[in-house]
């Protein structure tokens, strides 16, 4: 017997976007000398590495701006793709998710490494995949 995967209270769209601007800003703290001198052909002086910090203060308004039940379900999503649970404990995973909530979640999400490819894998673990939501991106 199949069994269906558990309802999710964030939407998968918002999770992709999530997964894309955490891959963005993950690349662009990983290679900031390379993205600072095609930055600086293009900008004014004194605005190298800005983008960083637009990504990250981006990150965090959107993870801030949703609601208690989609920061934990991207906080158990986040545990489900590094390997710390299961689908079968999916109920286990987020009610440790929302005994962690505070106002800091955004900020713990953002500074776990590879949390786009955790978030990314715990998708597919859902059957999806980012490729199914590029086009609302």
């Amino acid at each position: 017997m199949t069994t269906s995967p558990p309802n999710l209270s964030i939407s998968p769209e918002k999770v992709a976007f999530v997964v894309t601007k955490a891959h963005q800003y993950e690349m662009e703290a990983a290679e900031p000398d390379l993205l600072a001198d095609l930055a600086d052909d293009d900008s004014a002086p004194g605005t190298g590495g800005r983008g960083r910090n637009t990504d990250r203060s981006e990150l965090i308004s959107f993870i801030k701006g949703l609601n208690v039940d989609e920061q934990i379900d991207l906080v158990a999503l986040t545990w489900l793709g590094r390997g710390d649970g299961s689908l079968e404990n999916w109920d286990e995973l987020r009610a440790q998710a929302a005994q962690a909530h505070n106002n800091r979640t955004a900020t713990y999400l953002i500074e776990t490494p590879m949390l786009g490819d955790y978030l990314e894998e715990a998708l597919s673990e859902f059957g999806l995949s980012l490729e199914d939501f590029e086009e609302s991106l």
